[in-house]
């Protein structure tokens, strides 16, 4: 009996279709696309770990008859992990149908697409400009910024806690004003705020990143938050070592490195001994040697005439009769002075 034609095909695609296309029955890789406060899109279907081949990402738009294939992929290590859309190509409130194809073994794998709404896949910037403004009767007043272009499509999420809560507080809030109605000055408050699109321009579940923590009240009673405790635990225990350790480092490369610092931090003293060498060991203690004073300069400096000895006595007393000289000394030598006048009988006196 002939097998009927109704039932062939689906018997062969039973029997062949898992050898065939193993990937289509059981990798199917998934995709999720995210819009970023509507300046760009993400699509992405798997990473590096995940994904044995490289896929790639066709869309269209519903009114649209042609597929358009992703222009910028992103890669992780030349795997193709997902697709960048730029502003220029997104377009909200129309359908947006995905297809991703698989090369594998030389034949194309379609995957079957994804139809989604980009309203529904904005992901908005987290707040800024965190400001706490205290009011009357122990009330603080929060409010905040918001990058997203449509700020009155935003819902937003306040959380806080204080130094001496252990849990936070999260409550949801319309607009971009928060009111905490009591707060106790002994305590120290920290609040983060987010964001997500309402339910009056889409349906996304996509909550932006908290924001930039903003602080209020006194630190009298405590060191602050866990943050803020972690954050000096980290400065005082592994950078102040750290860094002491380095600027040792360097002060000893500089120490061994740099003569001079050597010589301004530890002077040398001075040998004078040293200069010496030559005049006691080369030229014996010759002082004009050694200091090359010429020999007609030394011998001007010698004395070349001689004195006669000059005998000084004492005479006596005028009441004295002692004789100024013994039979048995010698006479004295004459005194110098005028020659004495001759005398009368002097045979040497010449008569006129």
């Amino acid at each position: 009996m002939a097998v009927p034609g109704t039932f062939l095909v689906p018997l062969l695609l039973l029997l062949c279709g898992p050898g065939l296309y193993p990937a289509a029955a059981q990798s199917h890789p998934g995709v999720e696309c995210v819009l970023f406060n509507e300046e760009y899109m993400t699509c992405k279907w798997g990473t590096r770990e995940t994904l044995s081949v490289n896929y790639s990402l066709y869309y269209r738009y519903k009114n649209a008859s042609d597929k358009v294939e992703c222009k910028h992929y992103l890669q992780d290590h030349g795997v193709r992990v997902g697709c960048y859309f730029k502003r220029n190509e997104l377009i909200q409130f129309q359908s947006f149908h995905v297809f991703i194809n698989a090369s594998i073994d030389g034949k194309t794998l379609e995957i079957p697409s994804k139809r989604m709404l980009l309203q529904d896949l904005v992901k908005p910037e987290a707040p800024v400009n965190l400001t706490i403004r205290n009011m009357s009767n122990n009330q603080l007043q929060l409010t905040w910024a918001t990058p997203y272009p449509k700020a009155r499509c935003l819902e937003h999420a306040v959380k806080y806690k204080s130094n001496k809560d252990t849990s936070w507080t999260e409550l949801s809030v319309n607009g971009d004003v928060f009111s905490l109605p009591s707060v106790d000055y002994e305590k120290y408050y920290t609040f983060y705020v987010r964001s997500k699109i309402n339910k009056y321009c889409g349906s996304t579940q996509f909550w932006s990143e908290w924001s930039a923590p903003v602080f209020w009240g006194s630190k009298s009673t405590s060191k602050g938050t866990v943050e803020e405790q972690l954050h000096w635990f980290k400065i005082h225990t592994i950078l102040v070592p750290i860094a002491s350790c380095l600027l040792l480092l360097v002060l000893v490369i500089l120490l061994m490195r740099i003569e001079r610092v050597w010589v301004i931090l530890m002077p040398r003293i001075p040998n004078p001994s040293k200069n010496f060498d030559e005049l006691f060991i080369t030229h014996k203690g010759n002082f004009q040697e050694w200091a090359g004073v010429p020999k007609d300069v030394v011998e001007s400096f010698k004395p070349n005439y001689s004195e006669n000895i000059c005998y000084v006595t004492e005479l006596p007393p005028k009441d004295s009769h002692e004789p100024l000289w013994d039979s048995s000394n010698h006479a004295p030598p004459p005194m110098p002075g005028p020659p004495a006048a001759p005398s009368e009988h002097s045979p040497y006196q010449k008569s006129y």
